[in-house]
């Protein structure tokens, strides 16, 4: 009998532990499938699972644009990169592939970029007239106690990108002395007929060329005062651009920067200039803007870094195309994600301008976007005082939306918008025209309270533009905003992070009226 009742309790006490185990599974499922409702974009990459930061390695083969990114399989934090990958056909809808570049005896992979070798310049394809596809990348050794070794190395694959061999005779490129010595960017030289590979060395920029991708020459540096000065220099891009509506052209050389940026942290500048082969000369006028404006910045928001573009990738005019990390390092691993962390921009086209206030890059989301479109509001002459709903979440999904709007006689007029739900968290952004600047304001987004420098001020531009028309394109993910004000002219990019999704969108003017000549609303459905 007292066999029997030892036996009944142990069957009890067991049913009650599974029974506890499985509500403990059920309810981490759920917070699992709040988390990926919530916050898991709809049009913008992230990895399934893990750590992502800069992209890399892009380019264009067989009807398919490659992303690789650096990642870290084993965590939701920084760690050991490698280079994930994924692939897509219009840059907008992203399937993911198996790790592309594993680390190795010589390091950790870090940053870097890969080209179509069309002539097979590098002798690396399997016959004489294969096309093989040479990535080019930093190992990262850390021995301990602050010593690192960097150096660049090269791999190539003979599958159209989805696995890589590692180049027997690497690195192609060594380094004793230099202790930030990275993210080479490679691009061919159409009027040299030469490859030329730009590298992050401190403060300065190193030029090389090559003939065959495994031998390289060093050509020059690049070092301006005028610049941020915070910061290691990273992830530089060099690439030749048409001036919008002429027959001149222009180089444009990227540099990123960890601290700094334009609202704090992390952000990528640019230069505008002439490149002859060997060096890479300072246009004069742009020279002089930056004496005077100082900085120019490719996005004012705090979340678009380590922007790089398809190596091999244009429009039919001749614009670039390129795609940032949508983080800043002062709180990537802090935001409130578990299961992933990052996404990438919406890809972009860059384009240059020129006019009375001298050279400006401009970039507007890709074209591709335009077909994934649904669902559509539009109205006209919308008067505004005080604050006016717009729309709300019964007629259209907020949390994956495309909004252009125009106002026709912007003047002397202030308005935000304003993205609401029903728990109180609210996105501001808008334009100020006492400080002739336009802004975002997380402060009541949602969650913040994870990082001290999430939300810790608002983010401002001055607007560059004196046309009394006003017009946009406001790009809204489940946790991004991404703003392009004048046609590209100046472009703002913010994550955010709220407890319920948004429901409403509205307009508020301060004691002034306001006429908001069109707006229209596009749902973005992308699966």
């Amino acid at each position: 009998m007292k066999f029997k009742k030892l036996t009944f309790i142990a069957l009890v006490l067991l049913v009650f532990f599974n029974c506890k185990k499985t509500a403990e599974t059920k309810e981490k499922t759920s917070e699992n499938i709040t988390e990926e409702e919530l916050y898991r974009p709809n049009f913008h990459f992230t990895p399934k699972k893990a750590w992502m930061n800069d992209p890399n390695g892009m380019f264009y083969y067989n009807g398919y644009y490659h992303l690789y990114f650096q990642y870290h399989p084993e965590s939701n934090v920084w760690g050991p990169m490698h280079w994930g990958h994924a692939i897509s056909t219009d840059m907008i809808s992203w399937t993911e592939q198996p790790i592309a570049i594993y680390p190795d005896e010589l390091g950790t992979i870090f940053s870097g970029s890969a080209v179509v070798d069309i002539s097979n310049s590098s002798g690396l394809g399997e016959v004489e007239k294969s096309i093989p596809i040479v990535a080019m990348y930093t190992n990262h050794k850390d021995f301990g106690n602050g010593k690192v070794k960097q150096v660049q190395s090269i791999a190539y694959s003979h599958d159209e990108g989805k696995t890589f061999k590692k180049y027997e005779n690497n690195p192609v490129i060594d380094n004793d002395s230099i202790k930030d010595f990275r993210d080479p960017k490679i691009t061919w030289d159409d009027d040299r007929h030469k490859w030329i590979m730009s590298l992050a060395a401190g403060d300065k920029i190193m030029f090389y060329d090559s003939k065959n991708l495994k031998k390289w020459n060093l050509l020059s540096e690049f070092k301006k005062d005028e610049n941020s000065k915070d910061g290691v220099w990273e992830c530089p891009d060099l690439f030749k651009l048409p001036i919008k509506g002429t027959e001149e052209f222009k180089w444009v050389l990227f540099v990123s920067v960890g601290t700094g940026g334009p609202n704090g942290g992390s952000a990528t500048q640019y230069f505008i200039g002439d490149f002859d082969g060997k060096n890479f000369i300072i246009d004069k006028e742009f020279e002089k803007s930056l004496k005077e404006n100082h900085t120019y910045w490719l996005d004012f928001g705090k979340d678009n870094y380590a922007g790089v573009s398809w190596s091999n990738a244009r429009t039919k005019d001749g614009a670039k195309l390129m795609i940032g990390w949508m983080s800043n390092w002062d709180y990537a691993v802090k935001v409130p994600t578990e299961i992933w962390r990052s996404a990438m921009t919406i890809p972009r086209k860059v384009e240059l301008k020129k006019d009375n206030n001298g050279y400006r890059l401009i970039t507007n989301p890709v074209q591709d976007l335009n077909k994934y479109r649904g669902t559509k509001f539009k109205k006209e002459n919308i008067s505004v005082n005080g604050n006016t709903k717009i729309i709300g979440s019964e007629s259209i999904d907020l949390a994956s939306t495309e909004i252009k709007f125009n106002i026709a006689n912007l003047n002397d007029k202030s308005f935000t918008f304003i993205l609401s739900n029903k728990v109180n968290d609210s996105l501001l952004f808008g334009y100020d025209h006492t400080k002739n600047s336009f802004f975002i304001d997380r402060k009541k987004s949602g969650k913040t309270s994870f990082s001290e420098k999430f939300a810790d001020k608002i983010s401002t531009t001055l607007r560059t533009s004196s046309n009394k028309n006003l017009s946009g394109t406001i790009l809204i993910d489940k946790t991004s905003i991404e703003l392009f004000f004048d046609d590209g002219e100046t472009v703002m990019t913010e994550i955010f992070f709220p407890n319920q999704p948004y429901s409403t969108f509205s307009i508020e003017t301060n004691n002034q009226e306001l006429l908001l000549d069109n707006i229209v609303i596009n749902q973005l459905n992308i699966n």
